[in-house]
């Protein structure tokens, strides 16, 4: 006779919900959905909506594709390849709608960060994410966000202290790049005829902002495939890195079905510290991730994996550690990320001594790893790592209609 099954208990729930939260919403479309991050099936599909013949629909993808993301259209009327008649009808059906910028702020290192609105309404709040826009000499880097909230309790991340409200789609991951090359003016410095792709002031993208990108794997991979698509956007798979805090079963289907370079959330070199830090860790332990990592498609000398490791004060930063993360990742073509803890208001972590850092980067950099310690930017908006959470929770409501003005009025 079959046992029956035990019933799932109080605690075991508990334990669930400290390593993993659920959405708690959908995304509802608008009535006017936007095309900004379709792909090419969905935008013909979208075509047909609007009577487009099917014989006409492969030519006017493409029309509408490099309006889109190389001509950076706001409005049907500016597509000039098109009728008059077909941009009405596609107006009548469809909005090119980017997210909204509920606020937008400029530290003084030149980062900028905007809290975009999305669809949608929780408990009276908005759906807001953040967007980070980072401007280094030899590149500009835009971070991006992938839920509204954050599937993960990481205890040394602001974010993880939201609740998961829902995943975002593809349109609203491709809608972050096309609004940060609205706002930074890109679609005229990529349109000249002398500039090149280095030349952009949006050279690469990260998906570092809120959210777990594995937990919301196939809006991700769909708006990833749209920003990396060659006649479009156009930024190379090699210039986008894709954060995860070890979503094992993900890992190689991100490999497979997206391409793009991978950064584990590593931060612990013990089962037992990261279980404390990144729960997940729980579910996925050290040995089961690295083994991922080893796996990784395409992985070699020249896409190596990032591990980024918080340096956290009498936490995780004794040079015995910087010993053992040697050991750890050996074997695997990478480089590792060292990162000053960023604070932000209530977290319980310190950022280690400057001194510490540079004695256990140069342990790893003994070793034969690059070790590059990332300089914190934008730390006084709250944008570097680690210190993303939607403004709607974190700012009181004086706070937010002042930003909105300011917005309104840039």
């Amino acid at each position: 006779m079959t046992a029956p099954l035990a019933a799932t208990q109080p605690e075991d729930i508990a334990t669930a919900a400290s390593i993993e939260k659920r959405p708690l919403e959908r995304y509802v479309a608008p009535a006017k959905p936007s095309l900004v991050g379709l792909s090419r099936i969905a935008l013909a599909e979208a075509l047909g909506v609007a009577g487009v013949p099917e014989r006409q629909r492969r030519m006017r993808v493409q029309q509408i594709w490099h309006w889109l993301y190389v001509r950076g259209a706001n409005d049907f009327d500016e597509m000039s390849t098109l009728s008059k008649e077909l941009r009405a009808e596609l107006a009548q059906h469809f909005t090119l709608a980017r997210p909204e910028i509920a606020a937008e702020q400029i530290s003084v290192d030149g980062t900028r960060k905007w809290l975009l609105r999305l669809p949608g309404e929780f408990e009276g709040r908005p759906h807001d994410v953040e967007c980070v826009y980072i401007p280094e000499t030899d590149r500009g880097t835009l971070c991006i966000s992938s839920q509204v909230g954050c599937t993960l309790n990481c205890s040394f991340c602001h974010t993880g202290t939201q609740r998961l409200v829902r995943n975002l789609t593809p349109g609203e991951i491709v809608g972050q790049v096309v609004l940060a090359r609205d706002r930074l003016g890109d679609w005229q410095r990529a349109a000249g005829t002398s500039a090149e792709p280095e030349k952009r002031l949006i050279s690469n993208v990260v998906l570092m902002g809120m959210g777990e990108p594995l937990y919301n794997f196939d809006a991700v991979r769909d708006g990833l495939n749209v920003v990396a698509d060659g006649d479009g956007v156009s930024i190379s798979k090699r210039r986008i890195t894709l954060s995860t805090s070890g979503v094992v079963p993900n890992i190689a289907r991100a490999g497979a079905e997206i391409g793009v370079m991978l950064a584990i959330s590593l931060h612990a070199v013990t089962d037992q510290l990261r279980n404390e830090l990144v729960p997940l860790n729980r579910k996925y332990p050290l040995r089961e991730l690295l083994d991922a990592c080893r796996n990784y498609p395409g992985v070699s000398n020249a896409r190596r994996i990032t591990f980024e490791y918080v340096m956290l004060k009498g936490i995780n930063d004794s040079l015995a550690d910087a010993r053992a993360l040697v050991r750890l990742v050996k074997g695997i073509p990478a480089k590792i990320n060292l990162i000053p803890f960023n604070p932000w208001p209530g977290s319980k972590h310190e950022c280690s001594d400057w001194e510490q850092i540079e004695k256990f980067s140069e342990i790893v950099f003994n070793a034969g790893y690059a070790s590059p310690v990332r300089t914190p930017r934008g730390r006084d908006i709250l944008a570097a790592c680690g210190q993303l959470k939607s403004a709607t929770e974190k700012l009181s409501a004086r706070e937010r209609l002042a930003l909105r003005a300011m917005a309104m009025t840039d």
